[in-house]
């Protein structure tokens, strides 16, 4: 089954405004961590979506546009390393994915949300999809538009906080990210209460 059957299965069941819900980032060491919204009109055929882990860079930033141009509604929030500090990265992606969806301008009548949790307090019926940008045209879509604003961002700290090259990494706990923290410890959009930045943090710098 494609990505475009597989909600055009919820369409058939009478739910017509399905919005695709993703996040990106709730993995590294630095920076925020991004969800998107997405709502797609029926019957679209998006060529090459999938999810953004499966696309190249340049593929994705060509998907970023078209999305943006064909979605019927889309929206995407951020919550920041400090936010995630202090709830915990799963509150805090539950706090983005809540922001987003509440940012649409076209009401959902159903929630896909990629993952096996559902969004707490979320206002609109919804189902947690596992693998769901694998599955899903409209979570797809979210992974995309969250992928890229996310990695726009690393992009624009990577100006301001050259010593760690976020621009390679988008803050992500490679090699040169972590020898990067034990030579200068933490900057300010570091995760403190993530292990490896704990274990370098003594020596912050900025």
């Amino acid at each position: 089954m494609d990505l475009f059957s597989f909600d055009k299965n919820y369409c058939d069941k009478g739910f017509k405004l399905l919005a695709g819900i993703d996040e990106a980032g709730r993995g590294p060491l630095a920076g925020p961590v991004t969800a998107a919204a997405v709502i797609l009109p029926q019957d679209i055929n998006i060529p090459y979506l999938n999810d953004s882990k499966q696309l190249t860079e340049k593929k994705r930033e060509i998907l970023f546009d078209i999305i943006k141009e064909k979605a019927l509604a889309y929206a995407v929030s951020s919550a920041d390393n400090a936010v995630i500090d202090e709830i915990n990265i799963l509150q805090a992606t539950f706090t983005a994915m809540r922001n987003s969806v509440s940012g649409l301008n076209v009401k959902p009548e159903l929630c896909l949300v990629d993952g096996n949790h559902k969004i707490p307090d979320l206002p609109f019926e919804q189902e947690a999809v596992i693998d769901g940008d694998a599955k899903s045209a409209a979570i797809a879509a979210a992974s995309i538009l969250a992928k890229v604003t996310r990695d726009r961002m690393m992009l624009e700290y990577s100006k301001q906080y050259p010593l760690y090259k976020f621009e390679k990494h988008k803050g992500y706990g490679t090699k040169v990210h972590i020898e990067a923290l034990k030579v200068y410890g933490a900057c300010p959009i570091h995760r403190k209460t993530f292990a490896p930045v704990k274990l370098y943090s003594g020596n912050s710098n900025g």
